[in-house]
C-alpha cells in the first residue's frame, strides 16, 4: 500500500513558492554588415545605444540577472571565423554599468556564426533548474558558417538550456525574417522607432505576469464542467509543465492560472476520451480566458443481480464507436464520465457482447448483461475442442478452445442462448471419429454435455 503523506493535516493551500530568478542573455550580432547606414546612423550604433537604455530600464528588477555574449567582434570579416563569439559579460544581478562599458569597447568587424553562439551559450546559464532562461538575439543578418541555426536552437530548448528565444531583426527585410522565424518567436524591426518598441514588448512579456482560466463548456457553451485534470505540455520539449485539476467557484467561475508565457503549450484536457488543443493561444502579460467544448455524461456499468456471480468480476472495454483504439476497460460496477458521443461497449462475458451507447450531456446510460448459466462438459477421455456460438443465419462462430488434453470436467459460465461443442478424444484414430453436440444454455440453469469415448 502506497501512502502519500501532506506537509500538515488538514493543509488546504501549497506554500507560497519562493520567485524564480529570471536570467536574459543578450545575444548581439556584431559583423560587419551592421555597419550599414540606418536612418542617419549605422545599425551597430542604434543597436548599442537601445541595448543600452534596456539594461538601464531593467536594473532595479529583483531577482533578475542580466549577461552579454557577442559573436562576429574579435575577428576581421576577412579571416571568415567560424567561432568568433565570446561571453563579454556574465550573469549579475544590476550589472547594467558593466554591459553598457563593455559596449563602448567593442566593434562590429567580423563573420557571423550564429549557432556556434547558440550552442556557446548553454554554458553562458548557471546550473539552475528553477530559472527562467531567456536568449534574445538581435542581428541583421543570417548564418554565414554554413550551419542549421533553428535546429541548434530547437536542440537547446529541448534541453532545457532556455525558452524560446526571442529574435529582432533589425533594419531587415520580410524575406529575412521567414529564414529566421524557425529560430524563436521573430520580430522584424526595419525601422528604428520599431526597434525601439520591439526591445521594450520582449521585455514586458519576459517580465508581466500572464494568467489562463479555462471554461469546460457543454454542448451549448455554458461552462458547466469541472473537476477534470488539465495537462499544459511544453511543446518544445514534450514535457508537462503544469497539472491542475479545474475548479469552479461557488459563482460557476473558473480559477485564475499564472503561466509561463514564454513557452508555448499543446493542452491536454484529461476527459475520457482526452480532448487536445495544440499550441493554445497565450497572450504575454494578459489575462487569458479560454474555452473548450467536453460536454460529458456517465455510462454506468450496471451488474446482474446475481450472488454469487459465476463470472467473478467481468470487465468492459469500451471505444470510440467504430473505431479500434480503447477508450477505458472498466470492470462492472464502475460508473465513468465520458466525452458526449458514440461509444462501443464490448462486455467480456462468454461469449463477449458489444453494446453500442450514445452518451448525453449530463444523462446517466447503463449497459449490462444477461445472468449467465453454466456449461458443464464431462468426457470419459481427454481430448481436443472447441466451443461455438449457434447464429441465426446457422452458422457458427468460435467462442472458446478447451484445455487442450486436459481435464475429463469442466464448468464454464455462458450467456444464454444456443451453442456447439465440437470435440475428439486424444485416443481416437482419425478425425472422422469428432463428436459434435449442439446445446442450449439458459441464464441461471446448468446444462451439462457428456462425451464419451466410441
Amino acid at each position: 500500500m502506497l501512502l502519500l503523506a501532506s506537509p500538515g493535516a488538514g493543509a488546504q493551500n501549497a506554500p507560497p513558492e519562493k520567485p524564480k530568478t529570471t536570467r536574459i542573455l543578450f545575444l548581439l550580432d556584431a559583423s560587419g554588415s551592421m555597419l550599414a547606414p540606418w536612418e542617419g546612423q549605422s545599425r551597430w550604433d542604434v543597436a548599442k545605444r537601445m541595448l543600452g537604455k534596456m539594461v538601464d530600464s531593467l536594473n532595479a528588477y529583483p531577482n533578475l540577472e542580466l549577461g552579454l555574449r557577442v559573436y562576429g567582434h574579435q575577428f576581421p570579416n576577412s579571416a571568415k571565423n567560424c567561432e568568433d563569439s565570446r561571453l563579454e559579460v556574465p550573469f549579475a544581478p544590476r550589472n547594467a554599468a558593466a554591459i553598457k562599458a563593455k559596449l563602448t569597447t567593442l566593434k562590429a568587424q567580423g563573420n557571423t556564426p550564429i549557432t556556434y553562439a547558440l550552442r556557446q551559450s548553454a554554458g553562458d546559464f548557471p546550473t539552475d533548474k528553477t530559472a527562467r532562461n531567456v536568449l534574445l538575439l538581435i542581428t541583421d543578418g543570417l548564418e554565414s558558417c554554413n550551419a542549421d541555426p533553428c535546429a541548434a536552437s530547437l536542440d537547446l530548448q529541448r534541453k532545457r538550456v532556455f525558452l524560446k528565444p526571442f529574435v529582432i531583426g533589425i533594419g531587415a527585410e520580410k524575406e529575412f525574417g521567414k529564414q529566421l522565424e524557425c529560430l524563436g518567436q521573430y520580430y522584424n524591426a526595419a525601422e528604428v522607432k520599431t526597434f525601439r518598441t520591439v526591445m521594450n514588448d520582449v521585455i514586458a512579456q519576459t517580465l508581466a505576469k500572464t494568467t489562463v482560466a479555462v471554461n469546460l463548456t457543454d454542448a451549448d457553451g455554458r461552462p458547466v464542467e469541472s473537476n477534470v485534470n488539465l495537462t499544459f505540455v511544453n511543446n518544445v520539449t514534450g514535457q508537462p509543465e503544469y497539472n491542475y485539476v479545474h475548479y469552479r467557484d461557488a459563482q460557476g467561475r473558473a480559477d485564475v492560472l499564472a503561466i509561463d508565457a514564454l513557452q508555448s503549450y499543446d493542452l491536454v484536457i484529461n476527459t475520457v476520451p482526452a480532448v487536445r488543443q495544440a499550441n493554445v493561444p497565450i497572450k504575454a502579460g494578459k489575462a487569458n480566458v479560454l474555452a473548450f467544448k467536453t460536454p460529458q455524461g456517465t455510462l454506468f456499468l450496471q451488474p446482474p443481480p446475481l450472488t454469487p456471480n459465476p463470472y467473478g468480476t467481468v470487465a468492459a472495454v469500451v471505444r470510440a464507436a467504430g473505431a479500434p483504439g480503447t477508450v477505458a476497460a472498466l470492470p462492472f460496477g464502475t460508473r465513468q464520465k465520458l466525452l458526449a458521443g458514440n461509444y462501443d461497449v464490448e462486455v467480456l462475458t462468454l461469449p463477449r457482447l458489444v453494446r453500442r451507447v450514445s452518451i448525453r450531456q449530463g444523462q446517466e446510460v447503463a449497459v449490462t448483461y444477461p445472468a449467465p448459466g453454466t456449461l458443464n462438459i464431462t468426457a470419459d477421455l481427454k481430448g481436443y475442442g472447441s466451443v461455438y456460438q449457434l447464429n441465426n443465419d446457422e452458422s457458427q462462430t468460435w467462442i472458446y478452445n478447451l484445455p487442450d488434453a486436459g481435464s475429463t470436467k469442466l464448468n464454464l459460465p455462458m450467456q444464454p442462448g444456443a451453442y456447439r461443442l465440437v470435440f475428439r478424444t486424444k485416443t481416437a484414430l482419425g478425425s472422422k471419429f469428432t463428436d459434435v453436440r449442439n446445446f442450449t444454455i439458459r441464464s441461471g440453469q446448468t446444462t451439462s454435455v457428456g462425451i464419451f469415448g466410441k
